[in-house]
């Protein structure tokens, strides 16, 4: 995990933030999915640093990362009649 991100369940329940703060990553990611800018987000929160803001981004991504083996391939490309 990125070294400016932490999760620790006394703060927030659990869920990931910005190391020695109590702001989520998911906030961060949506007000960027919602037109905020890095620089809207250094201004509305200034304990922020821009390598925060991406290391949220960088977070958020390997969420999305996927595995699929190789037999879970070859039944989902059955499935799809591939």
């Amino acid at each position: 995990m990125n070294k400016r991100i932490s999760i620790d369940p006394d703060i927030c329940h659990g869920q990931a933030c910005v190391k020695g703060t109590r702001i989520p990553v998911y906030q961060i990611v949506r007000m960027l999915a919602n037109d905020g800018t890095i620089e809207e987000l250094l201004g509305e929160y200034p304990s922020l640093k821009r390598e925060d803001i991406l290391a949220c981004l960088d977070y958020a991504t390997s969420l999305t990362k996927e595995y699929i083996s190789p037999e879970n391939w070859l039944l989902i490309a059955e499935s799809l009649k591939i």
